[in-house]
């Protein structure tokens, strides 16, 4: 007979310490003889970070993050100023999340193709998608429109990053890049391309057409959603 492992109620756990827990309740005895994909998020999250209060501490940054995808736009020093964190705690929390996102980079093909501009939102949304600065990342193709190599050429500050057209096609000539396709994020979260967004999108456009590398598209990244500047003909870039 197989015995299915119980997932525990979290109002069991919010005001009780580890050690008052039996030991096949607690989060590292369930990972382990039940597996990760067995338990519960919190109950993974508050393995991470340890201690004796760890299941209501846990319960708390869900409560006040609401989502994982939110938990991770935080920074080390905001986590460390909650309750029960502190700078080492705050810093597992976020190794932790940081090596789930690169593992889902990992998954992705080796050298996967870009057929439409789902799928180079993909990448970006992996890529600086969380990201609380504005960062502009660009994918650097070859003529089969493969991914040759991709890159957060800046970081700017909250609402504005500056970016120089010749740094965009210096990297592309270095990797003998045919076309290239280029992104960036808006913390705020609405993906709506800025006049200035358009502005710049004109720009790369025109210096690659003297250089023969293609923009094929540049695409606005929010948390979860996208704008593909050429999908709305905008900046220079035919939606045909």
């Amino acid at each position: 007979m197989t015995i299915q492992p119980t997932l525990p109620h979290l109002s069991r756990y919010t005001s009780r310490t580890l050690r008052s827990l039996p030991v096949r309740e607690r989060p590292t005895y369930r990972i382990g003889h039940f597996g990760p994909e067995a338990v519960a998020t919190y109950e993974l999250l508050a393995a991470v970070i340890g201690g004796e209060r760890q299941l209501e501490t846990a319960h708390d940054l869900l409560s006040r993050y609401g989502s994982l995808a939110e938990l991770a736009r935080a920074g080390v020093q905001e986590l460390a100023q909650i309750d029960g964190i502190g700078p080492s705690r705050a810093a597992a929390i976020k190794a932790a999340l940081e090596l789930g996102r690169r593992m889902g980079k990992e998954t992705q093909e080796e050298r996967p193709q870009i057929r439409s501009s789902a799928d180079a939102a993909g990448i970006l949304l992996w890529e600086i998608g969380d990201k609380e600065q504005e960062c502009f990342h660009v994918i650097y193709l070859d003529t089969r429109h493969r991914v040759l190599h991709n890159k957060t050429l800046y970081r700017g500050t909250l609402n504005a990053t500056y970016v120089r057209v010749a740094e965009v096609f210096r990297e592309a000539v270095r990797h003998n890049a045919a076309a290239v396709l280029v992104g960036h994020n808006h913390p705020s979260g609405d993906p709506t391309p800025s006049p200035d967004d358009i502005a710049l999108t004109r720009r790369l456009v025109e210096a690659g057409r003297l250089i023969d590398i293609e923009v094929l598209d540049h695409i606005v990244v929010g948390l979860r959603s996208w704008v593909s500047l050429r999908e709305r003909g905008l900046g220079g870039l035919s939606s045909t």
